[in-house]
């Protein structure tokens, strides 16, 4: 599958943006260590499990006790964890797809989930019709935006393609990371900004990531004690509703 370095009908401005987000990804693939986000490592998979007992929890709220009949989408896919996961709650493959910018994450889910739906381009220009799913996820997709107008675009297509009384699942960081400029965080103003005609349901999550590794190693009981403390939580894990 190959896919072009632009998007279509984007403008100049959200072009540099699509580039500078792949430019991104590219430098932080070669810098990151692969055994940060294995789920061996216990940090990472402990804060894993905290953000899973939240979303399962916000689904309880308004209840949504199985996700069987409902289309998914997860925008940011990467390599379709999060879709594969939905699969433990219900969730028809069929009924799933996910949307990344990033070529290589996408040839993955394909090879992985052959059986849900994939796509290589930009969460600013959806290529689904209006009102077609039920829910939509983004985790950790609009800090890695740095451009306001892109932010913006990228909200009104979920606002265009979550069908009327649909669902929408935030999770994302809202400080900023003073070693790593190439994401932002958000607020809960700047949601509400975004998402003026969605009623939302928000709660501070996961030990900041540096701490959380470090608890990791000390055992589960330590790191979730650790995670009651929400002056030490760094991301928002918020329902959206229209």
């Amino acid at each position: 599958m190959k896919t072009s370095t632009t998007i279509p009908h984007a403008d100049a401005g959200e072009q540099s943006e699509l580039l500078r987000i792949r430019a991104a990804y590219a430098r932080r693939k070669k810098l990151m260590s692969a055994e940060r986000y294995l789920r061996t490592n216990p940090g990472h998979l402990y804060s894993l499990h905290e953000r899973e007992v939240t979303m399962a929890s916000l689904l309880r709220r308004i209840g949504l006790s199985s996700l069987s009949g409902l289309r998914i989408l997860d925008l940011g896919c990467g390599r379709g964890s999060t879709l594969r996961l939905l699969l433990e709650y219900g969730a028809d493959p069929d009924l799933l797809f996910g949307i990344d910018l990033m070529e290589d994450h996408v040839q993955v889910a394909h090879a992985l989930s052959p059986n849900m739906h994939f796509s290589c381009g930009s969460t600013t220009r959806l290529p689904y019709a209006d009102a077609s799913f039920d829910l939509i996820l983004q985790f950790l997709l609009f800090t890695s935006v740095l451009s306001d107008a892109a932010r913006g675009r990228i909200a009104r297509e979920i606002s265009r393609v979550l069908s009327p009384g649909g669902n929408f699942l935030w999770y994302d960081f809202a400080f900023n990371n003073p070693r790593n400029p190439d994401v932002r965080g958000i607020r809960l103003t700047e949601i509400r900004r975004l998402f003026p005609d969605f009623t939302m349901e928000a709660r501070r999550v996961t030990v900041a990531p540096p701490l959380g590794r470090a608890l990791g190693r000390l055992g589960p009981s330590v790191y979730y004690l650790a995670s009651q403390l929400r002056l030490i939580s760094t991301h928002y894990f918020c329902l959206l509703k229209t």
